[in-house]
Formats: C-alpha cells, structure tokens, sequence
C-alpha cells in the first residue's frame, strides 16, 4: 500500500463551497450551517486502513465538536464503482455502525475532493466561521501499527482553537493514508 500525505492547501484559503448527497438522499452544503463557528471537511472512506485505525474515535470526537457548534462533513470521493467498499449502501453501513452525527457524503464526481485539493484518506480541512482554512493536517500521530495512542489532539487542538478564536499554528503536520482512488 502506497502512502499519500496532504497536499496542505494554503492557510486562509477559502472553503470551496459544496451541494452533495448523503447516504439518506439530502442534499447538503457548507451554506446549510450559516451560525456554525468553524466548519470541518474530513474527506474519508470506508476501506482504507487509515480511517478505519480512527473511526471511532472520530465518531466520539465529531459528535462532541458538533455539540460546540461546529459543522462536520465527511466526504467520500473515491470511485466506489471499482473500489466497492466505498458504496454508498457501505457508507450507509459505517455511518450506523459508527454512530456518525455528521453527514456522510458522496463525491461521485470527484470535484470536490479536486477543489480542496485532497489527496488521501483522512484528509482534514478546519475553517475558522468565516470559512478561511486555518488547519490541514493530521489527526494525531497514531498510525496503524505503530503503537502511538488514538487521541486526536492536534485536530482537537485546532477546534479548540477555532472556539475560542485563538491563533493556530502554522506549523501543521500534514495527514497521511491511502490516495484517493480516482476515476480514469
């Protein structure tokens, strides 16, 4: 398996706006949630090794920021019709068996992972509510077989942040996972 590291979008970015489905069928968008004080793009899968290492960890931490107001969205923009583990009947699947509070969507496309420039699975975006990109990076450094505890802490660190409108470092330690599997 060959890793993938972020691209690391530029800080202050703009978040590209968005309208994907769902598992359930509804249309969502980063301008369904105009009170939100922050939004978190997390372009993640169903197979990748990556993400699974995180899931529930990332059910507990997205339902507890979710709380706090900030706007969660997990994408999946691999081509689910080679890569069937990431259908959206399997994303349906993960989003109960997780428990995930936040709208799991469909890139079938694949413009959105574009726009953001997403490379890999995990893949996080946190824009401060005016939705200029103050954080792209790394869960944690936990990794599938590397012993290091799941805490999540240099994402909560960046939510965190983001709430109590404090400056987040720039020196962001970029994801790493599988590549987007993208269509020919």
């Amino acid at each position: 398996m060959a890793l993938t590291p972020s691209n690391m979008l530029p800080l202050g970015t703009l978040a590209p706006e968005f309208k994907l489905y769902d598992t359930e069928g509804n249309l969502v968008g980063l301008d369904y949630f105009p009170e939100a004080k922050g939004y978190l793009v997390m372009f993640i899968c169903n197979h990748c090794p990556y993400v699974i290492h995180l899931k529930e960890s990332l059910a507990k931490l997205t339902c507890e920021y979710l709380k706090k107001g900030i706007a969660i969205f997990g994408i999946n923009s691999n081509d689910y019709l080679n890569y069937s583990d990431d259908s959206p009947d399997k994303m349906r699947a993960d989003t109960k068996k997780f428990h995930y509070n936040f709208p799991y969507l469909i890139d079938e496309t694949q413009e959105i992972a574009k726009a953001y420039q997403a490379a890999c699975t995990p893949d996080f975006f946190l824009f401060d509510q005016n939705k200029k990109l103050v954080y792209r990076g790394q869960y944690d450094s936990s990794r599938p077989k590397n012993g290091f505890p799941i805490t999540g802490n240099d994402l909560k660190r960046a939510l965190d942040a983001v709430l109590t409108h404090s400056m987040i470092s720039p020196e962001q330690i970029p994801s790493i996972g599988c590549n987007i599997k993208w269509k020919d």
